[in-house]
């Protein structure tokens, strides 16, 4: 075959793709628009938040990570401890973001400089519990201290979750305050999270300190009933911690901060505010980014 013969139908080919390119539709200016708007994927997509079991225990977070995770890219890996054990995660660098309940803690964590921003989020509060036939006589006791000093005297049984959370400090701080070593066969530890805590105290038919947000979500499974509360010294905080990227450059600061301003917008707020009503009649937490410490008395 000859030189001419092979040219001509590559000269046809080369028309006929012509010819197409230009029957082609050009990018419409919405397409463009859209393809230049779109948001860039997070370069890191996972944080990984420490929490404590109450928030897990609740719901709450059913609710709110999944809203969270839509509207950024993230995915959360969500490890639900004591609070003293996500402080120690944050100042190991094993967590991105925290969100934890124990203020004191909370600001020594952050005057040690292992936190770099740390935002008000919600209060609910602790109650006692106990069995219906209250044996400690408990009932309607205007503060903890007075009950857990009933409950040291009867020798009640108490099952303490001893596990360094957010309620186990609260916890050791009453009976502190209250002047009382709790030890014997009559105090138990459990060294579970409050879910499981609960369980162990309707079976034993003892008495426990809880957050009313677990209590509410597992009520149904326990006999147990609420015997103290509405102390001012109940109030339960909770805070959203950034861990500091100085002391671990390897943290994703960019998804913790995206959580950490995602806890306290407005939408997010609403939904805090809002979870609970419809199932059990009340809020199981109260909003609080409009608010600061010294507001809630801390």
């Amino acid at each position: 075959m000859s030189s001419k013969q092979l040219r001509k139908p590559f000269v046809l080919l080369c028309i006929v793709g012509l010819l197409a390119a230009c029957s082609s539709p050009s990018p419409t200016p919405a397409a463009t628009t859209a393809a230049t708007e779109a948001p860039a994927a997070p370069a890191m997509t996972e944080i990984i938040l420490a929490t404590t079991t109450s928030t897990q225990d609740s719901g709450l977070l059913d609710v709110l990570l999944p809203v969270f995770e839509q509207q950024t890219g993230y995915t959360v890996k969500m490890v639900a401890v004591g609070t003293g054990a996500a402080l120690t995660m944050g100042e190991e660098g094993n967590a991105d973001v925290l969100l934890v309940h124990a203020p004191a803690s909370e600001v020594e964590f952050m005057d040690a400089g292992y936190g770099s921003e740390r935002y008000l989020v919600m209060h609910n509060d602790f109650v006692i519990v106990g069995p219906a036939n209250d044996p400690a006589g408990i009932k309607g006791l205007p503060t903890a201290v007075e009950a857990l000093t009933k409950i040291d005297a009867a020798g009640a049984t108490f099952v303490s979750r001893g596990d360094d959370s957010g309620t186990n400090k609260m916890e050791l701080s009453l009976w502190s305050t209250a002047g009382i070593t709790p030890e014997g066969e009559w105090y138990l530890q459990s060294g579970q999270g409050m879910g499981d805590t609960l369980n162990i105290t309707s079976e034993k038919a003892a008495y426990t300190l809880t957050d009313r947000a677990t209590y509410l979500a597992h009520q149904d499974t326990l006999d147990l009933s609420i015997l103290v509360e509405g102390d001012p010294a109940l109030l339960n905080v909770y805070h959203v911690i950034v861990v500091n990227p100085e002391r671990w450059p390897n943290i994703n600061l960019a998804g913790a901060q995206a959580f950490a301003q995602f806890m306290i917008a407005d939408a997010t707020q609403q939904l805090i505010g809002q979870f609970g009503v419809d199932k059990y009649g009340q809020a199981l937490f109260f909003p609080d980014a409009d608010k600061t410490d010294a507001d809630l008395g801390l």
